[in-house]
């Protein structure tokens, strides 16, 4: 068993339009970031009292402005950041949400978006681990 000094709950969004899944790259100004110029998901850590489906909506408002309509669950996955000396451990869920648009406004967290062909996902080296197996869960459910 691996030292962990902190243990957070999380959910994450693949946000969808039009076919298209949402990234976002982390910028050098997240000040907990240990991913600067990566591609991940909009999510985060729940708040302690907070319900899981709030904090996604809030995450995803905050970090990209979109509006969405929540889906289903369909992965969980953890993964071991270290964090400013830190052990982390992350236990996160992924949801399929909806956007009404496309119109991103991105936080000062995010430096950069794209939206991508889900089964495209492979192109993209520079994703975080934890959303390629999240990405590779998504397309069996939602391709094959």
């Amino acid at each position: 068993m691996i030292k962990v000094d902190k243990l957070f709950v999380a959910t994450k969004a693949f946000v969808y339009y039009k076919g298209k899944i949402l990234l976002l790259q982390e910028s050098g100004n997240y000040g907990e970031g240990s991913n600067e110029g990566k591609f991940d998901v909009p999510g985060g850590r729940i708040e302690p009292g907070q319900r899981f489906d709030k904090s996604l909506l809030r995450e995803i408002r905050e970090e990209t402005g979109l509006s969405v309509t929540l889906g289903r669950p369909f992965f969980v996955d953890e993964w071991r950041p270290k964090v400013k000396g830190q052990q982390w451990q992350i236990v996160g869920t992924f949801f399929e949400v909806f956007a009404k648009n496309n119109k991103v406004i991105l936080s000062k967290d995010h430096s950069n978006y794209i939206w991508i062909d889900p089964k495209d996902y492979t192109q993209y080296q520079s994703l975080l681990n934890s959303v390629k197996n999240a990405f590779g869960q998504y397309i069996k459910i939602k391709y094959l």
